[in-house]
């Protein structure tokens, strides 16, 4: 789906960037190779964004092994392919299959094990998995998949660019993401070299940018950033923000959300509000509960 329109100027462009930072190398499941850009001791979580990682390589070696059966409870995994083709089956049924531009946003709740394996022996794996926490009142739910496929997924062009709408809305176009308890905005976006773009964030929602191709000039305190590919920028509060692409073009995300501010109790697979409900994950992990 594709629609064009003007840029509209959003209402104040008071966010700027406050920290920015790189990632951090790491591995996760089987051994997939991956870069840490959220949850890591250089960028602790961002609420209500417990964890930001960014995979990509063409070496069988660095995904093949996958992620096999693993257990969650009491938050949301998002799951955005760029390249590549990934399955995933769970112990209550479910099963999909993600393929470039495709997302899969699954609501862990009161709990769920599934696995992701890749559904190719070579060529390129390239996408981010981001970890979303849940309000009290929400983590036991019973667990959900949206599989969205790429088609779905609402793409918009102005001068200078296009973006595709995940979650949230943006130029008129709104995405097929529905999560209520903190409200996503979602966007991935292309911007020409040299093009600028400003973009409307709700108030009090904390948001961030990563570049994952080219680099782009952003407001900094008392001047201008320039965020690299690879690199990731947490926000100011306010209502929009403005930048433009370098010489390069600029290839990257913004995504927001409502904070929950609640106590945070994480055990690896398990992200509850208090030490107990996470002992009482694993009891009930180990007992086949899930």
């Amino acid at each position: 789906m594709s629609t064009s329109s003007p840029v509209t100027p959003a209402a104040l462009h008071a966010r700027h960037v406050v920290r920015l930072t790189a990632g951090m190398p790491t591995s996760d499941g089987a051994g997939v190779k991956l870069t840490r850009l959220i949850g890591s001791p250089q960028q602790p979580p961002i609420d209500p964004f417990l964890m930001l990682d960014a995979f990509g390589t063409e070496r069988p070696q660095d995904y093949i092994a996958g992620f096999p059966s693993h257990p969650h409870r009491g938050f949301e995994t998002v799951t955005y392919m760029l390249a590549g083709r990934m399955r995933h089956r769970d112990n209550h049924g479910g099963e999909g299959l993600l393929v470039p531009g495709s997302v899969q946003w699954m609501t862990a709740g009161r709990g769920i094990v599934h696995s992701e394996m890749p559904e190719q022996i070579e060529g390129e794996m390239r996408g981010f998995q981001l970890w979303v926490n849940l309000p009290a009142k929400d983590k036991m739910q019973a667990p959900r998949y949206q599989d969205i496929a790429p088609e779905r997924i609402p793409s918009v062009t102005f001068s200078g660019g296009e973006a595709k709408v995940i979650a949230g809305q943006f130029l008129g176009a709104e995405g097929p993401v529905s999560a209520v308890a903190t409200q996503p905005f979602f966007i991935d976006v292309r911007l020409d070299a040299g093009a600028a773009l400003d973009i409307p964030l709700q108030r009090g929602h904390s948001a961030f940018v990563h570049v994952f191709g080219g680099a782009l000039v952003l407001p900094a305190s008392g001047g201008e950033t320039r965020v690299a590919t690879g690199q990731l920028a947490v926000l100011s509060d306010g209502d929009g923000l403005a930048l433009r692409a370098e010489s390069a073009g600029a290839r990257f995300i913004v995504v927001a959300g409502q904070p929950i501010r609640e106590p945070v109790a994480w055990h690896g697979p398990f992200v509850m509000n208090t030490n107990e409900e996470i002992r009482q994950a694993i009891a009930d992990y180990q007992a086949g509960k899930f």
